[in-house]
């Protein structure tokens, strides 16, 4: 009976829309992923100034999203593959917009932060689209290529969406002075329409494992990442020499120890570890960790490096605000050709050499900025030669997870690119943040009374992220070279 079920089920699966047929409605989750993450920049200031704090204290905005994140995406991922990837999206899509309403019609700080932390469920959507896609395709002789060239397509449309999102609120805020409720309601609109074009235009995946979720796994890896991300949150907040910070990360990346048995001995896991530990796996997980190094980390300081007068400190570009928006405005083209480009590149040679290359190319960006960064020329060439390569990145990492894992374990693995992602972003934000923070040796380079950061922590900076990013290459260099391809993983 189980199996006649089975195959009535796959039946009417294949007999519903095609992996191809519903990548439209989710390009247009993706766009308004999108304009979550690009509508609020330009507000964050009118932000502040509504909830009566300092402009500091907006840093606790994205320390309480990042944890929530790296929080939920490995289980809601795990939930995908439990009870199927399109429920599990439709649940985030209705916490997201709960939190988006939360954060227009917030009386008060806390209120704010909470409601703006909860926002960080939309993180998940990105991984559970391309298992859900990924889980339709994966019998077609071209369904990893299919999945490839889908993932590009939808981070075209994320990067369309930070770009359209920047524009309209800045567009919509100037336009509604003293009515922030009601240009922060926008967001709250496109989440909410965004559930619907889920619920009626999205079916669900082909394979689920049913099961329950490791609860004590659930309760060690959220210990763990808790203690991380706060450690390293306050360390960059109250500078590296809190002691306690530093004992939080340490007890933190501990207890991945007892997580890591009790998950090898675990029957299903939260988790996998043993697949993790496969070579077509452990490199796009080490690659996910230090890419976020530089797609999260690195954008406040280039915007701030953008900023600083050459005239008082004699480095930096002295741009306004208008400009560093142009500046900001070629990365995210450069994400929208390099996610675009990925497929396609992917025709010529094998996605293992495109994932190194992508990787080669954010490196040589950054490592760029160390002799040329002294015009704006120079800046938007660095800054677009990354950005292609990091759109390749973004689109590549859960697709290539996806090919690389179990039919019944996709959404796990998607997910986990995302949650590496935001803790190498977690640990950079804290490393760039001390950097920069070098006040005094700002103040001996470039004058007394002088705030900006020093360049030497620019420099720092700039090498971190290049580093990592050939640290990466180098880590792909070791995936199977045939990795990636249409060829279904066994369990």
């Amino acid at each position: 009976m189980d199996s006649l079920q089975s195959g009535t089920a796959r039946r009417g699966l294949q007999a519903g829309p095609t992996a191809a047929a519903i990548v439209g409605f989710l390009v247009l989750v993706e766009l308004t992923s999108g304009i979550l993450q690009g509508y609020y920049t330009p507000l964050l200031t009118d932000i502040a100034r509504f909830l009566g704090i300092h402009d500091a204290d907006v840093n606790w905005f994205e320390a309480a999203q990042l944890m929530v994140s790296a929080l939920v995406v490995p289980v809601l991922a795990k939930l995908g593959d439990m009870i199927g990837h399109r429920k599990v999206l439709l649940i985030s899509t209705a916490l997201t917009a709960a939190a988006s309403w939360g954060v227009a019609f917030a009386p008060n700080f806390w209120i704010f932060i909470i409601a703006w932390a909860f926002q960080g469920f939309y993180v998940v959507w990105l991984p559970l689209e391309i298992a859900l896609i990924y889980s339709r395709s994966h019998q077609r002789p071209d369904g990893a290529a299919l999945t490839r060239k889908s993932a590009g397509i939808l981070v075209a449309g994320l990067e369309f969406g930070v770009i359209a999102g920047a524009l309209a609120g800045g567009f919509i805020g100037d336009a509604l002075p003293g009515k922030l409720w009601l240009t922060l309601m926008i967001p709250a609109i496109a989440v909410t329409l965004c559930f619907f074009v889920i619920l009626f235009g999205v079916p669900e995946s082909a394979n689920r494992t049913g099961g329950r979720i490791d609860i004590t796994g659930l309760a060690a890896l959220s210990f763990s990442l808790l203690l991380i991300t706060a450690g390293l949150t306050f360390m960059r907040i109250d500078g590296p020499g809190t002691w306690w910070a530093w004992a939080a990360v340490v007890l933190g990346l501990a207890s991945l120890v007892p997580f890591t048995r009790h998950e090898l001995g675990h029957h299903d896991p939260l988790v996998d570890i043993r697949l993790l530990r496969q070579p077509s796996m452990w490199p796009v997980q080490l690659t996910a960790f230090l890419f976020g190094v530089s797609v999260l980390g690195a954008q406040a300081p280039l915007s701030t490096f953008a900023r600083t007068d050459p005239a008082t400190t004699g480095y930096g570009l002295g741009a306004s605000s208008g400009l560093v928006s142009i500046l900001i405005g070629v990365y995210v083209l450069g994400l929208l050709a390099g996610a675009l480009l990925y497929p396609l590149v992917t025709k010529w040679t094998t996605p293992r050499i495109t994932l190194m290359g992508a990787a080669l190319l954010v490196a040589v960006g950054y490592l760029l900025f160390l002799p040329f960064h002294g015009s704006m020329v120079q800046v938007l060439t660095n800054m677009a030669i990354a950005g292609i390569g990091s759109g390749a990145l973004v689109a590549a990492l859960p697709s290539a997870a996806a090919a690389a894992a179990p039919l019944t374990q996709t959404g796990m693995a998607t997910g986990l690119t995302n949650a590496t992602k935001t803790v190498g972003g977690a640990f950079a934000s804290c490393i760039f943040g001390i950097a920069l923070a070098g006040q005094a040796l700002g103040a001996l380079s470039s004058g007394a009374g002088n705030t900006a950061a020093p360049l030497a922590g620019y420099m720092l900076v700039w090498t971190i992220c290049g580093v990592t990013a050939l640290v990466a290459a180098v880590a792909l260099y070791f995936v199977p070279k045939l990795a990636f391809g249409a060829t279904l993983p066994t369990s």
